[in-house]
């Protein structure tokens, strides 16, 4: 029955009382397996690997950063740049002088929260004002680890990797630079009813109800919601309940059937029939094998 009143990836202490970018961010799983630094001379372009997503940090040069032809932007030393997504649309090029660039190469893992990940934008860019505070120190760290052959030296970068990734989403958020609906966390009547929804992620909210926690009428919360977020309030409650519902059952703590009611479904066919239409497969493809034999 603790599964049922324990939030889904909020049972360390306190965690649940915790900020919403903090039970946001906690969504995101990532696996990062390489860090390495590269001086790259005038006019070369910055080569990626075309399936996975990077950070990059510019020590030293200039780097231009085109969108399918179209300049988007120019990295200055100091300047952090992560792309959330394989960088096929994307060219990286240095200017006029050589270039010591850092690259972080990772992957979202499948038990992401992936309307966040698909939300994300090609670039986020975090200048050096707003990175130099941890980016030197960290990246020391990162190239130290990177190049230990120590056991856990590969998990090592990968965490390392991951707290980079968080630290620049949140220094993106409250710069107020966010796009997507993580730009609705610097709005306080809205962040107020995603914070309601991400608390109870078994109750069944309706427009009224969330539009009096925001403190709006109900047209105006509706219009605010869709313009930050980018979807309706009650198909984002229902994507945020689901995407609970996978990392719980990734983990095999529950039976699908006890997944699906403490996130709100009243039948397990409703709760499969809605998973497989979010994520394209049964909730039992994505369950712990023999987690629904053993006795709960």
């Amino acid at each position: 029955m603790e599964n049922l009143i324990i939030h889904p990836e909020m049972q360390l202490e306190g965690f649940a009382q915790a900020d919403l970018l903090s039970q946001v961010l906690a969504k995101i799983r990532l696996t990062g397996d390489h860090v390495y630094s590269l001086t790259l001379n005038a006019a070369e372009a910055l080569v990626l690997d075309e399936k996975s997503a990077h950070v990059c940090m510019l020590r030293q040069g200039r780097l231009d950063v085109h969108d399918r032809g179209e300049h988007q932007m120019t990295l200055q030393p100091g300047d952090v740049l992560l792309l959330p997504h394989p960088p096929n649309a994307l060219s990286l090029t240095v200017g006029a002088e050589p270039a010591e660039v850092v690259v972080c190469r990772f992957w979202f893992d499948a038990s992401s929260f992936e309307a966040m990940v698909f939300a994300l934008p090609l670039t986020i860019l975090i200048p050096r004002e707003d990175a130099a505070a941890w980016s030197e120190g960290i990246l020391h760290f990162m190239l130290l680890e990177a190049g230990n052959v120590h056991p856990g030296g590969a998990l090592m970068v990968s965490r390392l990797i991951d707290l980079v990734v968080i630290r620049i989403l949140r220094t993106w958020v409250h710069q107020k630079a966010a796009s997507g609906w993580l730009k609705a966390l610097s709005d306080p009547r809205i962040a107020q009813a995603l914070k309601a929804i991400h608390d109870t992620p078994g109750q069944r909210w309706s427009i009224e109800a969330l539009a009096k926690v925001a403190g709006m009428s109900r047209s105006n919360f509706c219009e605010r919601f869709n313009a930050l977020v980018g979807r309706p309030p009650l198909r984002y409650q229902n994507e945020w309940r689901l995407s609970l519902a996978k990392s719980m059952l990734l983990q095999g703590h529950s039976r699908v059937g006890e997944v699906g009611f403490a996130i709100g479904y009243e039948s397990e066919a409703a709760f499969s029939r809605a998973y497989k239409a979010f994520f394209g497969c049964s909730p039992r493809d994505d369950s712990a094998p023999g987690a629904d034999d053993e006795p709960r």
